[in-house]
């Protein structure tokens, strides 16, 4: 692949550029994102990471002060303020507009306390880096006691901030037995009502009236996660169709609480499923990105057969 470049963690207030770490990766072509967390730690996951730095891929409202270039033959988008020479990028097939760089945030609450996160996101924001990246069930690792916190904490920060100059992508949770204290009724799935409840819980916390991208954090069906075995048939069970998760989908973009969605940790098989019923189902809402673990350690599994599905050229869905 083409070499990418993150920022290291060791950055710190000083007004100069950070040093530079190679990465390898086909960005240019997917427009992923790679995230190098603040902590002093990588990430296995493309996108956003713990506080951390990341490349992304995106497409929103032009910016006011929007520049197109020409680069490789692919159209690039810059913005006047973005000092540091971050790129805009479109993401998916959404007409959201992201800068190539995004933050992570899942530490905080755990790991980092309101005051770290404050700073990170002030310190990000300077540097023209306006993306966010968070989920109900964070901070990790997930606890009942903390679950919430990182939320809370990006909305005390968004109340000294201008809403629509910033960009806050969220997650709800996949089918959990572990995560039972994120609904009600102690049942995590992805049906309507979990969708619904999950996100107007989320705009409480971040205490805003919509998320710019909402995420599945993962399937509601069997898939071999999180060091799980091999693939096996036998474990399958019935999961909420995947026209019945976009309908609910749909239900939070139609009441103006969330603009554009998109999977996390999801397969081929999954983000064709979600394509397809979006086409044959008219004013189910399209897929325009997902979340999956993508690094140096961890490239084959992208690489292999999702990035062909997520290519441009076919399902175009952005690599966070």
């Amino acid at each position: 692949g083409t070499n990418r470049t993150a920022d290291r963690p060791d950055a710190r207030a000083s007004g100069t550029n950070p040093p530079r770490r190679r990465i390898w990766g086909r960005g240019d072509r997917m427009g992923k994102t790679m995230d190098v967390n603040v902590g002093c730690q990588w990430r296995t996951r493309s996108g956003h990471v713990n506080a951390g730095w990341g490349k992304v891929l995106g497409h929103a409202r032009t910016p006011t002060h929007s520049i197109r270039s020409r680069r490789r033959g692919k159209e690039v988008f810059t913005t006047a303020s973005a000092s540091s020479g971050i790129k805009q990028v479109r993401l998916g097939e959404s007409d959201l507009i992201v800068p190539e760089v995004c933050l992570g945030t899942m530490t905080w609450g755990q790991q980092n306390t309101e005051k770290d996160a404050h700073e990170q996101m002030s310190y990000a924001l300077d540097h023209g880096i306006n993306f966010l990246d968070a989920a109900e069930m964070y901070p990790v690792p997930g606890k009942e006691e903390t679950q919430g916190r990182t939320e809370r904490y990006i909305g005390s920060w968004l109340k000294n901030q201008k809403r629509d100059e910033i960009i806050v992508a969220s997650k709800v949770a996949g089918r959990s037995q572990g995560l039972k204290y994120l609904r009600d009724n102690g049942v995590v799935s992805v049906t309507k009502k979990d969708i619904l409840e999950g996100v107007d819980k989320i705009l409480g916390r971040l205490d805003i009236d919509y998320v710019d991208l909402l995420q599945i954090h993962w399937p509601d069906r069997y898939v071999s996660l999180f060091g799980q075995p091999p693939y096996d048939a036998a474990n399958e069970w019935d999961a909420v169709p995947f026209e019945e998760q976009l309908e609910g989908l749909k239900h939070v973009i139609d009441q103006g609480k969330v603009r554009y969605v998109g999977v996390s940790n999801e397969t081929s098989y999954g983000v064709g499923q979600f394509i397809r019923a979006s086409e044959e189902a008219k004013g189910l809402p399209r897929i325009v990105s997902i979340q999956n673990s993508y690094s140096m350690i961890g490239r084959s599994s992208f690489e292999t057969d999702l990035s062909e599905t997520c290519s441009k050229s076919n399902y175009n869905v952005g690599l966070l």
